[in-house]
């Protein structure tokens, strides 16, 4: 028995699976990030807050997009995502020099690569932030020669995908 003998293989068929596997992906990615922040309550300093105001905007662009299959949905959702890379840089430094702060309080012998390597592992996840970097990545794979995009630039109708 084959489960996937009846799933049409042309290749606009295959690219619209991939696209809402990717989709799926994101939105798993992001809710399961949400939920994490929020129950670590990473919103007590306004930089904290930034992911999670990232993460509703990606979501308000996608439910914009669900209504109304716009270009210009999809290029907000970029813009977003653009700004998710930003954020996981942003983070990984602030999440880093945190560690570094703490760790200097607890020994301030300490320096060079020791200081390093202790600030890397940290109690505040140094590389944690790097997620949002994944999570824009997977979203952009998303928008990678969208229907949508295309069908504004040749005026044609705009794809369900």
């Amino acid at each position: 028995m084959r489960p996937f003998a009846n799933v049409p293989s042309t290749p606009a068929a295959v690219l619209g699976a991939l696209r809402l596997l990717l989709l799926g992906t994101f939105l798993v990615g992001a809710i399961g990030v949400a939920a994490e922040l929020l129950l670590i309550e990473h919103y007590e300093e306004i930089w904290q807050l930034s992911p999670l105001l990232l993460l509703l905007a990606a979501l308000l662009a996608l439910a914009w997009y669900g209504l109304r299959r716009s270009a210009a949905a999809l290029r907000a959702f970029r813009v977003v995502m653009l700004l998710f890379v930003a954020s996981g840089f942003v983070g990984v430094l602030l999440h880093y020099k945190g560690n570094t702060e703490f760790e200097l309080e607890r020994n301030p012998a300490i320096a060079g690569l020791a200081l390093f390597w202790e600030s890397v592992r940290g109690a505040t996840p140094a590389l944690a932030p790097g997620t949002m970097i994944q999570l824009a990545l997977i979203g952009l794979a998303y928008t990678f020669r969208h229907p949508a995009l295309g069908a504004a630039r040749e005026g044609d109708a705009p794809a369900r995908s």
